[in-house]
Formats: structure tokens, sequence, C-alpha cells
């Protein structure tokens, strides 16, 4: 697997090599092994999947400590738009986010650290989007940030008017309003 480094710490893309002739493909999704060498080590504990329409847009969730959670992403069919957002305070690229587009073509993954928020729309007719977590979900430990926040910016590739949103989605705080649960530097594995 090739390895691409974001400019937020510790977020990477994930490119699969891919074996494909006449009969369809194969790649290997997920090695321990060579996760732990190339990215960190980390035990995935729960596998998370998810059926979404055309503008749908989920987040800016997170889990707070002691049950902050790292997700390694992928898009198994279809393609989103997957976005990641700094909200260690302190860090040096506090309040900034990477967008990447996944889709079930190139097989390609996102890992999202501790200490980052995570979202994604819908921008095909409908995807499957499949995620590992290295911690148990929490509810009582939940998090988010408004997906609309003016100050981070995102465009989610989705007009206004078609973005779908859970009811609870629609009611999050701005980041500058949000809890602050992470600080840069805090050791969180």
């Amino acid at each position: 697997m090739e390895v691409v480094r974001t400019e937020l710490e510790g977020a990477v893309i994930i490119i699969p090599r891919i074996f494909k002739d006449d009969r369809g493909y194969f790649f290997e999704s997920f090695s321990h092994r060579e996760f732990r060498e190339k990215i960190m080590d980390t035990v995935f504990v729960q596998d998370n999947e998810s059926r979404s329409v055309y503008g749908v847009v989920r987040g800016l969730h997170y889990q707070k400590p002691p049950y902050a959670q790292s997700k390694l992403v992928r898009v198994i069919s279809g393609r989103v738009l997957d976005v990641v957002v700094d909200i260690r305070y302190g860090s040096p690229t506090f309040g900034k986010h990477v967008a990447v587009e996944l889709d079930g073509d190139s097989h390609s993954q996102l890992f999202i650290p501790r200490g980052f928020a995570h979202g994604f729309s819908v921008l095909s007719e409908e995807a499957v989007f499949q995620y590992k977590c290295d911690n148990y979900y929490s509810p009582q430990s939940e998090g988010a940030i408004a997906w609309d926040d003016p100050e981070l910016g995102i465009d989610w590739k989705i007009p206004a008017e078609r973005v779908l949103l859970s009811e609870k989605d629609r009611h999050h705080p701005r980041l500058s309003d949000a809890e602050s649960v992470f600080r840069y530097g805090d050791k969180l594995y």
C-alpha cells in the first residue's frame, strides 16, 4: 500500500495495490502488520457500515476521551467527499480541514486519528461507506461540530438546497463554541 501524508498530522490517504484481470480484481484492504509499520500501532475493534443517498451529509463527529476513536474509512460503492477537521486546541492546524474524494473504484482509504472530527457527503446516487474504529462507540461520549460552520469553510460539493441531514446533525455547535476536549500534545493512544 502507498501512504500519502496530508497537511493534518496523522491523517493519511492509503492507496492499495490492486490486482486486476478479466475475472475482476483483488486487493488487500487491511493488514495490521503493514498498517503498524507505515502508519501507527493501533488495534481496530469495531467495523461499521452505512448506506446513504445523494446529498446526505453526515458529521462532523468525534468521540470524547476516554472513548476517543481513530477511524479507517473507505467507500465500497459510490462516491463521497470525506472530510477531516483538526479539533486539537493549540495545534498548528487547529480548525483546518482536509477533504478527499473516496470511491468504490479506486478503493483508497483515509485514516482519521483521535483528536479530529470526521464527516462525509454523498456525491453519487448512493454510497456504501465502511469504517473501522479503534475504540468502541460510547453514546455518552459523542461530540460533534456544525457541518456548515462558516469558519471551517468546507465545500461539501452539494448544493445547499439538496443537503440531507439527520435531526441531530442540524443542531451541533460551531467549533468556536464546542467543548474543548482535545489539546495538542495530549496522549491520545
